[in-house]
């Protein structure tokens, strides 16, 4: 097993215990025998809001790292599964089915409906060069989709 996974398991079965894990980094560190940045980076690529998680940090000798489970509800659940899926581009088209879609299943309201469709209109991204347009609409739509939780 490597050790980003023993890192992410020790994680995980705390946070099966009492649905949050505070550790202090240096301390978890020195327990698996790793650098406190490889623990840096399973937090900050496994533990992330999309993954359903909150990180919290306080720096200093008595510091800590707090990481607890976000409860989802199902139209959050839904959301984030769409913000998942979205990916690092996406076109106009596929963005409005994605928005109709939501729409209709009752997951965001007919005025969110609009304002999104409206920010994913081709015509607003005219003034940007072809090849970063969906790019730049997928991190709308995502932030958009965040917004309105």
């Amino acid at each position: 097993m490597s050790i980003s996974n023993e890192i992410a398991g020790m994680l995980l079965a705390m946070l099966e215990e009492t649905g949050r894990a505070e550790i202090q980094r240096n301390e978890l560190a020195e327990r698996l025998g790793c650098v406190p940045s490889q623990i840096n980076y399973v937090i900050s690529s496994r533990f992330t809001p999309e993954n359903g998680y909150t990180v919290e940090s306080r720096r200093g000798g008595g510091g800590y790292i707090k990481i607890t489970r976000i409860n989802y509800s199902a139209r959050e659940q839904m959301l984030m599964h769409i913000i998942n899926s979205v990916g690092d581009s996406i076109g106009e088209q596929s963005a409005r089915a994605i928005i109709i879609n939501l729409n209709h299943g009752d997951f965001i309201s007919a005025e969110t409906a609009k304002l999104i469709l409206a920010a994913m209109n081709e015509t607003c991204y005219k003034s940007i060069p072809p090849e970063f347009r969906g790019r730049i609409r997928a991190s709308v739509l995502k932030q958009m989709l965040l917004a309105d939780r």
